[in-house]
């Protein structure tokens, strides 16, 4: 690891003292909408409504479609900033790298800003985002305070929570452009310090990190230091790190993990010394803090080689980017390439299990059990989150706020993440282990997230994800079905 001197990465620089920045971009946003509304009405009638966008997270792959596609690029980019009320305009294509370089001049930060650089604002809303800050705000549409939205019926609504979209509003969250697609958010901002200080503990059992995790998110701190950031790493079934991070106005040194160094590689290197002593931790820029899983897309860059030491050094910086790493994965998926190369090379054939799952943390060391017995592939992501948003007065006790995933109020849950392939077995079912993750998250009261494959039966996705609730918005926003229903979009793959 190659410290560098604070400063030599992008770092916030002073606050604006007041008011809106800019604000020019509402009159070229509402020109947009209408020229968005215009191509909307030219499409042929009966015809499936897509947009065309450079870029997805989605590991859904599909066959291209030469249907035509709405064009939306003019909803990327920050349409105004205001420092003062901490709140931002933005279309709904702005990339969160996008987001994050207009705010931290600022001060500020996205609440939430999910791990990877390219996911979009409207998409970590319809799609669902996590991230280390999530045991303290929640999910990425709790921060939001309006929407705007062309729903399939073809007409533009805003929508809050108290207006006369609020169903809309509270039903958006994980429909994935089922209902309709953002065009513009208004989201809240946090403070923020120039530097991150990261303390890596260590745990030799699921259950102690479990019950540790659920302590220091409880209370935001641990051993009298705030705790602004909290995730881990699972590298093994005795081999468990918690990564807790707080926000500090200096730092003694700051790593990089942009060039030859891999962050997740440093987690057991700069880990507290064994035998209760506090070590000294990392330190990172609140930019290199906010991408330090997106250089080396977590740890799935080493499939390209990338993390060689032969290798890596070759690699530019400006191609260490999720983004990248993402479309060699669509470009082997359409070559078939991988399952060729161990064919001819009598290896095992595989099977691609991208997940990410949520259990309550009382849970979480069941489900690691059960991964660690039928799955194996390490290292996990961990991260704790809790729905911000209280109950709204009014709602049943089987109602939930959010409802299209449907987690419980002041319940901790850990987020799971695991990406790579799994070696098969001749004989068994097909995705045999994408099915075994979701029937034991079933199982344990948890959810999964559905920006991956699914193989659920109907009547168990409609159950999980509240079909009732959906098909009342459905109708309502699209009533002529003019796009993909939640379970042809998200397991049937359409």
């Amino acid at each position: 690891m190659t410290p560098k001197q604070p400063g030599t990465t992008s770092s916030p620089g002073p606050r604006s003292p007041r008011g809106p920045s800019s604000g020019s971009g509402h009159a070229g946003h509402v020109a947009a909408v209408q020229r968005l509304l215009r191509d909307y009405r030219a499409l042929p009638e009966g015809a499936p409504v897509r947009l065309a966008k450079p870029t997805s997270n989605l590991f859904r792959f599909r066959e291209r479609s030469s249907a035509p596609a709405l064009d939306v690029s003019a909803f990327s980019g920050v349409i105004s900033i205001d420092p003062v009320e901490r709140l931002a305009d933005v279309g709904g294509m702005t990339t969160y790298e996008e987001l994050v370089a207009a705010t931290l001049p600022h001060g500020l930060m996205p609440t939430v800003v999910p791990q990877l650089r390219t996911i979009t604002l409207g998409g970590a809303v319809t799609g669902l985002g996590i991230e280390s800050s999530s045991f303290r705000n929640g999910l990425p549409h709790e921060a939001v305070q309006e929407m705007e939205i062309l729903t399939g019926s073809g007409e533009v609504v805003t929508a809050t929570r108290d207006n006369a979209h609020a169903d809309l509003f509270h039903g958006f969250p994980n429909s994935y452009g089922t209902l309709g697609y953002a065009l513009r958010l208004r989201v809240e901002l946090d403070p923020v310090s120039p530097y991150v200080h990261l303390r890596h503990l260590r745990f030799r059992d699921a259950a102690t990190a479990m019950d540790a995790l659920a302590l220091i998110c409880a209370e935001a701190s641990h051993e009298g230091q705030p705790v602004d950031f909290a995730d881990g790493v699972v590298f093994g079934p005795d081999e468990l790190y918690l990564t807790l991070a707080r926000f500090t106005d200096h730092a003694p040194w700051t790593s990089d993990y942009t060039g030859n160094d891999v962050y997740y590689r440093s987690i057991p290197r700069y880990a507290d010394p064994v035998g209760g002593a506090v070590g000294p931790g990392d330190y990172l820029t609140v930019h290199d803090y906010l991408w330090r899983w997106d250089t080396d897309w977590f740890w799935c860059s080493r499939a390209f080689g990338t993390q060689n030491r032969f290798v890596r050094p070759l690699w530019p910086r400006s191609l260490k980017r999720s983004d990248v790493y993402r479309r060699l994965v669509a470009w082997d998926r359409r070559t078939d390439f991988s399952r060729l190369l161990n064919h001819y090379r009598g290896r095992p054939q595989q099977e691609p299990l991208i997940q990410d799952v949520e259990v309550g943390v009382e849970r979480g060391a069941e489900f690691l059990d059960f991964y660690h017995a039928e799955i194996g592939m390490t290292p996990l992501w961990m991260c704790p989150l809790r729905l911000r948003e209280p109950r709204r007065a009014g709602l049943a006790a089987d109602q939930h706020v959010w409802p299209l995933y449907p987690l419980e109020n002041d319940r901790l849950y850990v987020n799971f993440g695991f990406w790579g392939l799994v070696d098969t077995v001749p004989g068994q079912r097909r995705a045999h282990h994408n099915r075994r993750v979701e029937e034991e998250v079933t199982r344990l009261g948890g959810h999964k997230s559905l920006y991956s494959d699914s193989f659920y039966s109907e009547d168990d996705f409609w159950a999980l994800y509240n079909g009732a609730d959906y098909q009342d918005l459905k109708e309502t926003y699209d009533p002529r079905g003019r796009l993909l229903d939640l379970y042809a979009k998200c397991v049937r793959n359409r």
